[in-house]
Formats: structure tokens, sequence, C-alpha cells
């Protein structure tokens, strides 16, 4: 815990963004683990993180999830949760082989955007699938349609990644990207391929996109802008990219413990946001310690409502209270 002392002086505020913290498809995998443990029992086991964020995956464990990082790691007839960044096809087939019960946790704006790359492939286009090639998602994706699927990760590589037939083309996108710089990439891709399609629907999730409208606006209220989420947060970090772009120092928080004292000199008003991943515990937590700090004086910015909501896998959905 900080101290006041180390704080600057004069009037101090914290700014906080709404919305920020879960969206509607990580509520969905969480709960859909925390059910499938009331149903089945421990162990149940997670293929990779359920979310990127290591509170929530701590709290899980401690409930009795067992995180693997292949389905081959699971013994024969358990219960396996996969996560909400979605998987290649080939992930099901082998838990199927293994006699695996499988409940499936991918959100589904991941999935819609895994329909339009199966429907197009299907009809001979190759893909231009913008996104990182290391992230669970994109690895997902791209193995839905794996000898059509072209990964472009920059600029750079928009320049020159190539092509069997640049008339049948479509780009697709990762839902976690920030607006800006899948346009600047889709941008790039364009004027080398006129014939490529966009997506039928916007890709970069409705979660991910109101964030970082927030993200901007807290860079333009405030002095600093703290965004809560882990490290492996892909869109948690897209918000600190947001906020630097505009011109405001901004940081990445998993917890209290990170914030350093040398942020604070000269930071009237904090801003406060938080990926679609983190939990609304870890904002109050990183709140309370900016009000130990003397930020005692809380508003709030609304840049958006969410009243989205999904239904839980079928396997649970008489499961919820």
């Amino acid at each position: 815990m900080g101290n006041e002392s180390a704080s600057p002086p004069g009037a101090r505020s914290v700014l906080l963004a709404l919305p920020s913290g879960f969206c509607a498809g990580v509520s969905r995998a969480v709960e859909t683990v925390e059910l499938a443990l009331a149903r089945y029992g421990a162990p149940v086991y997670v293929r990779r993180q359920i979310v990127h964020n290591r509170q929530v995956v701590e709290r899980l464990r401690r409930a009795g999830a067992v995180f693997v990082a292949e389905v081959d790691e699971v013994p024969s007839g358990a219960v396996l949760v996969l996560s909400a960044h979605g998987v290649a096809p080939g992930v099901r087939e082998l838990a199927a082989e293994r006699g695996l019960r499988a409940i499936d946790a991918t959100c589904p704006l991941v999935t819609k955007v895994h329909r339009e790359a199966r429907r197009y492939a299907e009809l001979g286009y190759d893909i231009l699938l913008i996104g990182d090639p290391a992230h669970d998602e994109v690895i997902g994706t791209a193995g839905v349609a794996p000898g059509r699927t072209h990964i472009v990760d920059s600029l750079e590589a928009a320049r020159v990644v190539e092509v069997p037939d640049p008339g049948r083309l479509v780009w697709l996108a990762q839902t976690t990207l920030t607006v800006d710089e899948t346009e600047r990439v889709a941008a790039e891709l364009r004027k080398r391929f006129p014939a490529l399609l966009d997506p039928p629907s916007d890709d970069i999730c409705y979660a991910a996109q109101n964030r970082q409208a927030g993200a901007k606006h807290l860079a333009g209220a405030s002095d600093l802008v703290l965004v809560v989420g882990s490290a492996n947060s892909h869109n948690s970090g897209r918000l600190v990219d947001v906020a630097r772009a505009c011109g405001t120092p901004a940081h990445l928080v998993d917890d209290p413990a990170a914030i350093e004292d040398g942020w604070l000199y000269g930071a009237a008003v904090v801003g406060v946001t938080a990926g679609a991943s983190a939990p609304a515990e870890s904002i109050e937590a990183v709140i309370a310690e900016l009000a130990a700090r003397g930020y005692r004086d809380v508003r709030t910015v609304e840049v958006a409502r969410e009243g989205q909501h999904f239904s839980l896998p079928r396997e649970l959905a008489e499961t919820r209270p």
C-alpha cells in the first residue's frame, strides 16, 4: 500500500471510464468454469487460460480448475472447458478421440469470425487475418482454414504478404485489436489488393471498441491513465497503446502493488479503465489504493452502455441458478 506523502500535493481525483472490466464473453467463460465445477465437481480441466487475467485464473484454480496447455494432458473421460479465445477444429477432434466431455466457452464473437473464415475458405477465398500470430485467438481462427489463412501482424507484413490469387481475398481480424491499428493495416492491404473484400460485419468486438473509446476520453481528461489488466491480456495492452497515442502517460497494472510512486507526481487527475478480462475486484482495489494516496474524489464517465448477454454452452444451460 502506498502512502499519501508520496503523492503530489493539491486537489486529486480519479476519473473512471465506464464500461470497464468484464464483457459478456468473459463473464460467460468464467461462469462456464464455475458452473462446470458445481455440476461435475473438481477437477475440471481448462485448456489454456480461460481468459487472460491472472487473478481470475488463480481464483478458479483454487476452486478446483486445472489449467493445461494441450488436450493430451487431460485424463481420458474428464471434463474439459475450452477457453474464451477459441480453438482450431483439430483441438475438438482430439478431445473427442480421448473421450473428454468438452464444454466450449469460446466467445460468440470469436465464433462469428470462425464462421466467416470457414465460409470464405469454402468459397475459394484466401483470408488475410490481421492479428498477433502468437495469440490463442489468432491460432484458433487460422486453424479453421489452415491452407488459406495468411496472418498479417503489422503494416510491414501488409506490404509484403503474398497470396495465390489477389482476385479472391477477404480480410478478417482478431477481435481485441484497436480499431485504428486494424484500419491502418486494412487500408494498406486494400492498396495492394483492390479486389480485397471487407468482413461481412465488424470483427473488432463491441467491448474492445467501447473500452478504447473510454481510454481516448481519459487520455484527453487526465494527466495519467492506469489500465487494469494482466500483461498477457491483448485487449488491456491495447488500451495502454490508445491512451499513449493520444499523448498521455499510461501504464498497465495487474494489481495495486504495480502502481509506482513516480507515475503520480504532477498527476492531479488519474484516469482508470480496465480490459475486458479484468474483474471488478481488481478495479476496486486499484481505486482503493489511489484513495489511500489522496485520490479520494472518484468521478465516472460513461462512453457507452452495454447490455449484452450470451447464453451459456448447452451442456450447462440448465445449471445456472
